[in-house]
């Protein structure tokens, strides 16, 4: 896999970063109607000798109009820009969203960012992509504006799984719902959150479970409860098995959502290292306790079904 190429700016491009055949989107989970939007990019790409690109919007346009929104990331910027390089994309164009850019509308948006800063030979939709200022510009009119502009327009058709459309909306609510198998259907890959380590209470410890704490950060919130995980530590090395616990640890009060990673047969300072957590089957709900010793046990527990579940695939 070769290095992406990430642009945060798309002012004053050079002739190298300018001429990509791209796919236009926000691309939130990079999910199986995602892919198939990259894939009429890609064969756009090859057609025209083309790089193959990815445009996405920072920040998501939702965060931009709902500052005070929930947390609602299917994943970050890291993960969804290391998934497009395994799918072959060559660069990523990360847009500014900002108010500027908010008041454009269709037409403005195709001259200003499409054709004058990124120069794109071609671009590749979802059929029900929706642009410019009070979502005025569909598939039909950037087919249109992009024909004027010199560049062909690709839309694809819905990607469906049992009988629904594939999207980030169904993702999330499979996870909210603790869905880990539906989520992972959606997606093609399991569901991960990745963050930095960070020192917790030192409770797991001193209780025979050590854990690696990360801040759920950006990422949408799921049932919260105990799962069974894979983790990769500095995105290198093999993923390790263990369980972990997503919530705010109602047998101490608290108050701070997170995960709490115990990851088997290993020792070792994790502080400060980036991690990845992928999410592999639901256990249970999170409870509150009466005590540590009954958590205590319950860990235990928790880690022979986790075990278990990642045995059975």
């Amino acid at each position: 896999m070769s290095a992406i190429k990430r642009l945060h700016a798309i002012d004053g491009l050079s002739s190298a970063e300018r001429g990509a055949a791209i796919a236009l989107g926000n691309f939130d989970g990079v999910h199986q109607g995602h892919q198939a939007v990259l894939d009429a990019a890609r064969a756009s790409a090859a057609a025209l000798n083309a790089p193959l690109g990815a445009a996405v919007f920072h920040p998501h346009p939702r965060r931009f109009f709902q500052p005070n929104t929930q947390p609602f990331r299917i994943m970050s910027n890291e993960t969804r820009a290391r998934v497009l390089a395994e799918l072959g994309v060559d660069v990523i164009y990360e847009i500014p969203f900002d108010r500027d850019l908010s008041l454009k509308d269709d037409r403005a948006f195709v001259r200003d960012v499409l054709h004058d800063a990124l120069g794109v030979k071609s671009v590749a939709i979802g059929f029900d992509y929706r642009f410019g200022k009070d979502r005025v510009g569909d598939a039909d009119s950037l087919t249109r504006l992009g024909r004027e502009a010199g560049f062909d327009v690709s839309v694809t058709r819905p990607v469906e799984r049992d009988g629904a459309k594939c999207s980030s909306t169904a993702i999330r609510t499979a996870l909210e719902h603790g869905d880990i198998d539906a989520a992972t259907a959606l997606l093609t890959r399991p569901w991960l959150v990745d963050g930095i380590v960070e020192r917790g209470d030192q409770r797991g410890r001193t209780i025979g479970f050590p854990t690696a704490n990360v801040g759920l950060g950006v990422h949408i919130r799921p049932r919260f409860g105990v799962y069974a995980v894979k983790a990769r530590i500095d995105g290198e090395g093999d993923w390790l098995s263990g369980v972990a616990n997503v919530g705010k640890r109602p047998t101490f009060d608290g108050a701070v959502e997170r995960i709490e990673a115990h990851l088997f047969d290993f020792s070792g300072d994790l502080y400060g290292r980036h991690v990845e957590i992928a999410f592999r089957a639901f256990l249970r709900d999170e409870r509150k306790f009466d005590g540590v010793d009954a958590l205590k046990t319950q860990i235990a527990k928790d880690a022979d079904a986790a075990r278990a579940a990642l045995a059975a695939g």
